[in-house]
């Protein structure tokens, strides 16, 4: 996977090399270089676990540096989540295939049962990644704008968060998706707040409100997919 990048100093695009396992050297005509972390295929943003569930600690053991391996918390694997995505998103990964592995890890993150990509098509909102519907789903599921809580989401430009999403009159019945034992939904629209681009849903079986600090996590994966589209856009 190479990665992408603009020269701060002329703007020109860098060549990359991989130097070490999660190193990169990025290096432009003008002779301007810089260094990128970056995960090669089976290895995530932390070199120590794959699953990023342990984290390197070292304490001072007897005048000795000592290290060992720590479970991570919330916050450190919001953050190693986070730099995962972000390499992906400056990657020449296709967009296809970084929105799938943005709905598994944002599903992994919040313990979502489902995590759904939708993208705007003209006046349509189209189903672009999942995680928990069947593959077979993505591309064929439509919503016009305004239609559903999805698409209530896209025209207003602001989240919802609801605790029973199947008992909302916007709720829009896809017999094909089984959505109604679905309760807790975060509705979260893509946008650069004078365009809207796409939505993110989160879903789960329990009866909760997601809470203030998960919707904010969401917000940043909704910014890092609208870089991802202006990016490949360009």
């Amino acid at each position: 996977m190479q990665m992408t990048s603009h020269c701060r100093k002329c703007g020109r695009v860098m060549t990359s090399e991989r130097i070490e396992t999660c190193r990169v050297r990025m290096s432009c005509t003008c002779g301007f270089s810089d260094f990128r972390a970056m995960p090669d295929t089976n290895q995530t943003a932390n070199p120590f676990y794959r699953e990023a569930r342990f984290i390197p600690h070292g304490e001072m053991e007897k005048g000795k540096q000592v290290l060992f391996m720590r479970r991570a918390g919330r916050e450190h694997r919001e953050i190693i989540t986070l730099e995962e995505i972000s390499l992906l998103v400056s990657s020449d990964a296709e967009l296809p295939d970084l929105l799938c592995s943005i709905a598994a890890k944002l599903a992994a993150q919040l313990n979502a049962d489902v995590c759904n990509i939708y993208l705007r098509e003209g006046e349509e909102l189209v189903l672009k990644a999942t995680r928990g519907f069947d593959q077979e789903h993505v591309g064929k599921i439509r919503l016009k704008i305004g239609e559903g809580i999805t698409g209530a989401v896209a025209r207003q430009m602001r989240p919802l968060n609801l605790s029973s999403a199947w008992r909302d009159p916007r709720f829009k019945v896809f017999p094909e998706l089984n959505e109604e034992k679905y309760n807790a939904m975060l509705s979260f629209p893509i946008t650069d707040e004078t365009e809207v681009y796409g939505v993110i849903n989160l879903q789960m079986t329990s009866v909760r409100h997601f809470k203030e600090d998960e919707i904010q996590f969401v917000s940043i994966i909704a910014y890092l997919i609208l870089s991802a589209l202006k990016l490949r856009r360009n």
